[in-house]
């Protein structure tokens, strides 16, 4: 496929181009396709990389190759058609559109309601990845109290994600409900570390654990998603004992990525990995 103005610098500081950007996607996109298959995309489109503006779209613009799969999806008070990931051309024809990320949905367009992964969101308010870091553990720690395998990833810039596999039944607004549940126990135990407070001006310092990822047609950046941040970072799924405040998610980048990835998988289990939030819930109102 074709890559219009290739030659053009988004990484102004390290030199990488939009063929770069291309290049990786095209490497990488056996381990990313599991988890765009079939679901939503919203772009964040930035046509000059890192020096200009960027801006959302939601809607499928004009113009996409004739293959391109979509999937209209009601909204309060608008239908909307998406892009379907899954596919690499798809991928290609992003990056020709501009987009570095990869913001996808926790469901798929079969079940669009009906998310087949819960995640959580942990933004420092310090800026600082040690205290993603350790909120993660806790977070890690208030699932395994739940039987809940969960599994980590830099979010590509100062954050974590962390991410739960479950079997597709219960509706986002449950998810939602759970997630919000969990946060709040880990912020009630953990007050000096994490908040749930909505206002950044009252977070102070502290991680801010997110779960309105669950809602319905919210988003995440992809494992492998790049990111718009010095670097060229990209969003790497990682093991537990990696996640140590020593990490910088930084030098998983365009620059290192084919010696990053030749390793073992951190994630391969994740779709073997289905579990029931509703079991999880009624363990949770017990403790």
């Amino acid at each position: 496929m074709r890559v219009s103005n290739p030659d053009k610098v988004f990484w102004p500081d390290e030199g990488y181009t939009k063929l770069d950007l291309a290049r990786y996607y095209a490497a990488v996109f056996g381990k990313l396709e599991p988890y765009v298959s079939g679901r939503m995309l919203t772009m964040e489109r930035c046509p000059d990389g890192m020096l200009g503006e960027c801006f959302y779209q939601k809607q499928a613009p004009k113009g996409l190759p004739a293959a391109t799969p979509t999937q209209i999806i009601r909204h309060a008070n608008r239908n909307v058609r998406y892009i379907v990931g899954g596919a690499l051309e798809t991928q290609l024809e992003l990056v020709n559109l501009g987009c570095i990320a990869v913001h996808v949905w926790s469901s798929r367009a079969a079940h669009p309601r009906q998310p087949d992964w819960m995640v959580f969101d942990l933004d420092p308010g310090s800026g600082e990845f040690a205290d993603a870091a350790e909120a993660g553990l806790l977070v890690k720690e208030a699932l395994d109290q739940l039987d809940l395998t969960s599994f980590p990833k830099t979010s590509g810039s100062r954050g974590l994600h962390v991410f739960v596999p479950i079997v597709v039944g219960p509706d986002c607004d449950d998810v939602l409900a759970f997630a919000k549940a969990v946060c709040e126990r880990v912020a009630a135990a953990h007050p000096s570390v994490v908040t749930v407070e909505p206002r950044i001006e009252a977070r102070g310092d502290r991680v801010y654990l997110d779960p309105f990822r669950n809602s319905f047609g919210a988003t995440v950046a992809a494992p492998y998603s790049v990111r718009r941040r010095a670097k060229a970072p990209f969003s790497m799924p990682l093991l537990w004992p990696e996640v140590k405040p020593t990490l910088v998610p930084s030098d998983y980048n365009l620059g290192n990525y084919e010696k990053r990835l030749a390793g073992h998988d951190p994630w391969e289990d994740f779709f073997h990995s289905r579990q029931s939030i509703e079991k999880a819930s009624r363990v949770l109102q017990r403790i």
